[in-house]
């Protein structure tokens, strides 16, 4: 093994343990890498980059702007409600009619706003038939991948693969080729979700349920008339902590303020709601050397009776490469920026039971956020996180919320013919994947069913630059001989069990 191919590996094993433990984000990541192996001269400039110009890309990022259009147009709201509009309560009849149906979906369109799209219809519904959602998101997101290997626009790895045999001189994939394979995979996969998943899916609680819960044992502070620490700083007063107790958040004037920054400034009124550290307080703070302060709530609070119609509580998912990456909840600065307090997070399935202020965000955390009305219309196309809460969010103590409701209309079919007129031009080899995305993307904007901007900001660029970085990362180890020495080792590896194994 030479010095360039000893390179390659140490690179790449670079990127793989930065990838796994989240050092930054997997484009930035997988950039640096790039860039490593072009400066050390293992890749020319036009080598590393060429990736970038695969026609594969241009049609991945046209169907995200189709998928899009499909989500604005309200296609996959009806789709929803057809789905989930049964009653019924048993799990297993809930999957039989969802996971086939999303496969279905996902065979013809991008995964991510299908399983986007999915999961606040899916919570909103499960909420009013209080059903444990939890036991369908999971099979939710399967059921996509299983759909996306069934033809040449399921996933970006199916497109990625039929642009690289092009590139090497071979026919590539006709648009059902891979349904030979895929489809028998999707059967015992789907067969799987539907029957087994049930049993082994956690039962877990919605967010929303533990931080009512947790609510309830918060201490309620007024801060009355005459007090000394009014127009001080938390910092000033020392107020950030009392007695084993902590401040989780500041309620002024039915706003939240949440997490509390130390240099936020007391004011008349305000109530203080603080948590005790490390379990469930057997007394409560003495106030005697806080003249103005005086408790007006203490455990068990009813917080049914706090709902406020003006409010609204969302989840949302931190992005994977989202700016809030890295950061701490207050340095996020989620109330200044988009008005939302956040009251509570949740890292791998289990609630954050500490001071939310210092908390760093990593990709994949929940968090749950006090807003304004209007907050998903307004937000849910941000590069910051994913919604996953139904237009209207959820009010505390209550299971109503607010419908949706999309364009529909002109839109609807005009969305609806531009996916099915991509497919049929596909599938029968008229036009190039590529070519034929432009030409959706194009009918789209004409007919205004999407605005230039929205569809802008449709396309995750983070998924395209990735692609093309990974392509130029490939393109190394072929010019190096790492990708046939590799090659060489499985085939020596397999050959002791047969010509079979081997080929």
């Amino acid at each position: 093994m030479g010095f360039e191919q000893l390179l390659i590996f140490g690179v790449l094993l670079g990127a793989f343990i930065g990838l796994v433990i989240d050092l930054w984000s997997p484009d930035g990541i997988l950039l640096t890498a790039l860039a490593i192996l072009t400066i050390s001269g293992v890749l020319s400039l036009e080598q590393a980059f060429q990736g970038f110009a695969n026609s594969t890309l241009i049609a991945l990022g046209s169907l995200y702007v189709v998928s899009a259009a499909m989500r604005e147009s309200g296609a996959l709201d009806r789709a929803s409600s057809f789905i989930l509009g049964r009653e019924t309560r048993s799990i297993q009849r809930i999957l039989l009619r969802l996971c086939p149906s999303v496969s279905l979906y996902s065979a013809f369109l991008n995964n991510t706003p299908v399983v986007a799209m999915g999961i606040p219809a899916i919570r909103q519904w499960a909420l009013k038939k209080n059903i444990v959602v939890s036991k369908l998101l999971m099979p939710l997101s399967f059921a996509a991948i299983l759909g996306g290997l069934c033809t040449l626009i399921g996933t970006s790895t199916n497109l990625i693969t039929h642009g690289l045999l092009q590139s090497h001189g071979f026919e590539g994939l006709s648009f059902f080729e891979l349904a030979w394979v895929g489809v028998p995979c999707a059967i015992v996969g789907l067969f799987y979700l539907v029957f087994i998943s049930p049993m082994l899916t956690p039962a877990r609680r919605d967010i929303r349920y533990e931080e009512e819960r947790k609510r309830n044992l918060l201490v309620e502070i007024e801060i009355t008339e005459g007090a000394n620490v009014i127009e001080k700083t938390i910092r000033e007063t020392n107020l950030s902590e009392i007695q084993g107790f902590y401040l989780s958040r500041i309620n002024r004037r039915d706003r939240e303020i949440a997490p509390v920054p130390n240099n936020e400034k007391i004011q008349q009124g305000d109530h203080l709601l603080y948590a005790v550290k490390g379990g469930i307080a057997v007394t409560v703070p003495d106030l005697t050397d806080y003249p103005g302060l005086r408790i007006v709530q203490q455990p068990p609070r009813d917080i049914e009776q706090e709902g406020k119609p003006e409010r609204e509580l969302h989840q949302v998912v931190v992005k994977e490469g989202s700016p809030l990456v890295g950061s701490t909840v207050e340095e996020a600065r989620l109330l200044e920026r988009f008005g939302a307090a956040v009251t509570g997070v949740r890292r791998r399935g289990k609630r954050v039971d500490q001071p939310l202020g210092p908390f760093v965000l990593h990709p994949g955390d929940v968090l749950l956020l006090d807003t304004r009305p209007g907050f998903r219309e307004a937000y849910e196309d941000t590069k910051d996180f994913f919604l996953t809460s139904a237009a209207g969010g959820e009010a505390t103590g209550a299971t109503a919320s607010i419908e949706e409701h999309r364009s529909g209309g002109k839109n609807l079919y005009v969305s609806i013919a531009v996916l099915v007129g991509i497919v049929s031009l596909v599938a029968t080899g008229i036009v190039h994947i590529a070519l034929a995305g432009i030409l959706g993307v194009a009918v789209l904007l004409s007919f205004n069913v999407i605005q230039a901007g929205e569809a802008r900001k449709s396309v995750d660029w983070t998924v395209l630059i990735v692609i093309g970085a990974a392509i130029g990362l490939g393109k190394a180890m072929e010019v190096s001989g790492m990708a046939e020495l590799i090659g060489s080792w499985m085939v020596a590896l397999a050959s002791a069990y047969g010509h079979r194994p081997a080929y």
